[in-house]
């Protein structure tokens, strides 16, 4: 056998939310933040972080299964929305600040991904620096100096010694 592939069965992280009680709700957003943490720690920008690409195992570990529009955190621009000029129509659907091909604004995921107030609750009282390009920028700087934190699957009682 040359390559073997395997598939967990995972419900989609979206589907949980919608459907967990609040302490679980909360466990499972909290996990997700750590997995948006653990990606970046290895250089990873998982793109769209909409809760559907990503999923819950039978154990409750959010797991990143989507991995069509994945990019390099080094080769990310983070950046911060600049304040609108004076008397811009902010609701004129256009943007006041040009925007690249690899700029991320992490700013902007809240509104997309945090819209329940108990998900919201949950994702900002452990990973709200995940909403600034600060956090983002100096991860990506660690990343580029090769400071990058070793990341583990496992907590220390469960690995092969």
């Amino acid at each position: 056998m040359r390559h073997l592939y395997i598939e967990r069965r995972l419900t989609p992280l979206n589907l949980f939310v919608a459907s967990a009680d609040d302490a679980a709700c909360a466990h499972a957003v909290q996990d997700y933040g750590e997995a948006l943490r653990d990606l970046a720690a290895v250089n990873i920008f998982a793109g769209d972080l909409l809760f559907k690409n990503f999923g819950v195992t039978r154990y409750g570990r959010i797991v990143f299964y989507d991995y069509d529009e994945i990019e390099y955190i080094t080769d990310c621009t983070f950046r911060s929305i600049p304040d609108a000029p004076p008397g811009f129509d902010d609701t004129s659907g256009e943007t006041w600040y040009p925007v690249g091909p690899r700029d991320v604004f992490p700013e902007e995921f809240g509104t997309f991904l945090l819209t329940d107030p108990r998900v919201r609750s949950a994702f900002v009282d452990r990973h709200a620096e995940l909403l600034t390009a600060r956090w983002w920028r100096a991860v990506a700087q660690a990343n580029a100096d090769g400071r990058a934190r070793e990341v583990l699957s496992y907590p220390d009682q469960v690995r092969f010694r």
